[in-house]
């Protein structure tokens, strides 16, 4: 049998090396958990101005792609390059610190998996509506100030309009479907993010642009766009509220929920030794 090689090292190489090291899950479990049970802890004037400026960032998503649809010319490739603008609203809500209604499909569920309580599950729903009332709150305010001063080109005005539309026409199942794979994706973006540090803004941008090349939907950035048409008169409150926001609310909950919620909770709760997991919820 051969001898395994020890490598003679430094304390101070021996350091490094623990600090290039990727964490384990059971850290960034516990780093999102934390998150999670600040946010839950948050004064209720706080979530609302916080939801509603991420709504409201969430409408540059729109204003940047038509920037891009507007003045590139209609070629096969010009959804690839329009799906980075999609990417900002993405960044400066993120980035901002702003709360945004599909990270809520992960954060306070960690802690709701970790701490499964009547309390916690109030707690936890009190959270989604006012979120996802202050991100739709945000939303409307811009998209009817978008669709309302008019102080655009025609040429970017039109944008706005073709952009919208086409971004918010399927039908409920599809948007339901399409919706289930972004949610799954962001709460994966959320996910990484602890381990990222100086890539948190790469993280992002990938995994928001992969949402929109795909064209999958969104309940907040999607809102903007759908909303901006009933504002112009090529949509109704109706469409907007049964074809889009309540199958795509749906589709992003439960894919952030599912697939990445539940799913790493199992590998840590796993990897967990009696009463381990049980101690970190005090």
């Amino acid at each position: 049998m051969t001898q395994a090689t020890q490598v003679e090292l430094s304390d101070e190489e021996i350091h490094e090396a623990e600090e290039r090291a990727m964490p384990r899950a059971a850290i960034v479990f516990e780093t999102i958990r934390r998150e999670g049970e600040g946010e839950l802890s948050r004064r209720l004037s706080a979530l609302i101005f916080s939801a509603v400026s991420a709504g409201l960032s969430m409408g540059f998503s729109l204003f940047t792609m038509s920037v891009f649809t507007a003045y590139l010319p209609d070629t096969p490739w010009r959804p690839l390059v329009t799906s980075f603008g999609y990417t900002i609203g993405f960044l400066v809500a993120i980035l901002g610190r702003q709360q945004l209604f599909t990270e809520n499909t992960l954060t306070p569920i960690l802690v709701l998996l970790n701490r499964f309580d009547a309390a916690t599950f109030w707690r936890v729903v009190r959270l989604w509506i006012i979120v996802i009332g202050g991100n739709l709150a945000g939303a409307l305010a811009f998209a009817t100030l978008l669709a309302h001063v008019p102080v655009f080109s025609p040429d970017l005005q039109r944008s706005f309009g073709e952009v919208a539309v086409h971004a918010t026409s399927g039908e409920a199942l599809p948007n339901f479907v399409r919706a289930f794979y972004a949610g799954w994706l962001i709460a994966l973006m959320v996910w990484l993010l602890p381990a990222a540090e100086s890539a948190a803004m790469f993280i992002i941008l990938l995994l928001t642009y992969i949402v929109a090349a795909a064209e999958l939907t969104h309940v907040v950035a999607g809102s903007v766009e759908a909303l901006y048409a009933v504002e112009i008169g090529r949509s109704t409150v109706a469409d907007f509220v049964f074809r889009y926001f309540l199958p795509v609310f749906t589709g992003n909950s439960i894919g952030g929920v599912t697939f990445v919620a539940l799913l790493n909770f199992g590998q840590v709760a796993g990897d967990a030794g009696p009463g381990e997991r049980r101690g970190k919820a005090r």
